[in-house]
């Protein structure tokens, strides 16, 4: 028997399922980030194929900005007392 007493195999299953919506999780997250600074900072009609400098510059300042925003969100959701 496991901890609070589960056996091994349920809790290897549950954390098996934490993790899997631990990474959905992460690849929404980055999907939405990739979605959000490139209509933000890339022009619709491309002239290059690599980015210019004005569109490095704002998505490294973007990606910086959403990952803060992020993280603050999380802190303030975690010390959220339980109900």
């Amino acid at each position: 028997m496991a901890a609070k007493g589960q056996p091994v195999n349920v809790q290897k299953e549950q954390m098996f399922g934490l993790a899997e919506k631990e990474m959905e999780y992460r690849v929404d997250l980055f999907n939405r980030l990739t979605q959000t600074c490139f209509s933000k900072c890339i022009e619709k009609r491309h002239k290059e194929a690599e980015l210019n400098m004005g569109e490095n510059s704002c998505i490294d300042r973007c990606a910086s900005k959403y990952w803060q925003v992020t993280n603050l969100v999380g802190q303030l959701l975690g010390n959220q007392p339980q109900m």
